[in-house]
């Protein structure tokens, strides 16, 4: 990405934020003339580092969408602000983790939630995602992979690269199975609660891991995704377990002090009841027209192109195949690339060599970008 994103007049659907907005879109979405853009709030502020673990409005606006609907609502001390969700990751695997554990990750995901693991000491079992199961893990499928060492199970919901989402009743299984064997869970949810093809009155909609009563839950989210503000760099770690959020709060010492005190309002100012509504709805629409699109377009070309149709997240993992044989994905992307200018992301080269054939599709970009993007892939295969 850090290549070809820059070339002019890219179109770039490769991106996993959804459709980023500038401030003035932010302050358009607010709907409480009365309530202070983020930075004229701030104007008077003396920048400091600010609160260490995050200001007490962001903090608790997090911990007000993890208590809703549930009995025990989560405190606000229970959460710790961080640059970003890998910041946020990276401190947990570096604070928990050590040689000798062992490690179950999900499979495909994002590279860190694996290397971290193991660049640290441990020992990681990829708990892999199938396509004929819609990239939904069998839980069944642990009792082989777990060990007397293992510490840690991690899972990306939705998911990314394939825009799976992990039903209720799995999450339940998976608490059930670690709890029995005092196994801390790790929820990378930097995707949640962007949901277009499964609706919240269904019986298996995904909560949060965090709200289904284990302990040892962590689960981590970020502005970046579903939020659309990736250039604020604000991200998060939330436990029910609080010697755990204060094991990483000492760990951070030696990472970063504090998030920026600017970054954080916008966050707050984001994620209050006056804005934060209409940003999820304007994602989710945008989401649910994006992957409509993909859809069409994959089923015009099914004889090269193949997928599980995602229903969370922001991204597609697309199969492409020439008389019935898995393409050279990189080679595809460089080509489309250097003659389209249609930028998506080879399988083989970001998840693996067993995804030789797949690209990833960043498909909650502005509309008109797919749109166009699309158009040009289409005229290159007939090509």
């Amino acid at each position: 990405m850090d290549k070809y994103e820059v070339l002019p007049e890219v179109l770039n659907i490769a991106e996993t934020c959804a459709a980023s907005i500038s401030l003035e879109d932010l302050e358009s979405l607010c709907e409480d003339p009365n309530i202070e853009p983020p930075l004229k709030a701030i104007s008077s502020t003396k920048l400091t580092y600010g609160p260490i673990r995050g200001s007490n409005a962001l903090r608790e606006r997090l911990a007000s969408l993890y208590s809703a609907r549930i009995s025990s609502p989560l405190p606000s001390s229970n959460i710790l602000i961080t640059p970003g969700a890998i910041a946020a990751n990276f401190l947990l695997l570096y604070t928990l983790i050590s040689p000798g554990d062992h490690v179950i990750c999900v499979y495909p995901t994002y590279q860190q939630l694996y290397s971290v693991p193991e660049s640290l000491g441990a020992e990681v079992s990829l708990w892999k995602l199938r396509k004929g199961k819609k990239y939904i893990p069998d839980v069944s499928e642990l009792e082989g992979l777990v060990k007397e060492n293992t510490k840690m199970i991690i899972i990306n919901n939705p998911n990314n690269p394939t825009g799976s989402t992990i039903p209720k009743y799995v999450l339940q299984n998976l608490v059930d199975f670690a709890s029995k064997r005092d196994i801390i869970i790790l929820s990378d949810e930097v995707y949640r609660p962007l949901f277009h093809g499964v609706s919240p009155v269904d019986p298996d909609f995904p909560p949060s891991l965090i709200s289904m009563g284990y302990s040892k839950t962590i689960v981590t989210g970020s502005m970046s995704k579903a939020y659309s503000l990736a250039g604020i760099r604000v991200g998060w770690i939330a436990s029910r377990d609080s010697s755990i959020v204060e094991a990483v709060a000492a760990a951070r010492d030696y990472t970063t002090i504090s998030v920026s005190q600017l970054d954080d309002q916008v966050a707050s100012y984001a994620l209050s009841g006056s804005v934060l509504h209409a940003i999820l709805k304007r994602n989710i629409n945008l989401a649910k027209t994006n992957v409509a699109l993909l859809e069409t377009f994959v089923n015009e070309h099914s004889s090269i192109c193949s997928w599980v149709k995602p229903t969370g997240g922001t991204t597609a993992f697309i199969k492409f195949e020439q008389n019935r044989k898995a393409v050279d994905d990189v080679k595809f992307c460089i080509d489309v690339i250097e003659k389209t200018k249609v930028m998506f992301l080879p399988g083989s080269k970001c998840f693996g060599e067993e995804f030789k054939g797949f690209v990833r599709i960043g498909f909650v970009c502005e509309t008109a970008v797919l749109q166009e993007a699309l158009k040009k892939l289409g005229d290159f295969l007939a090509e």
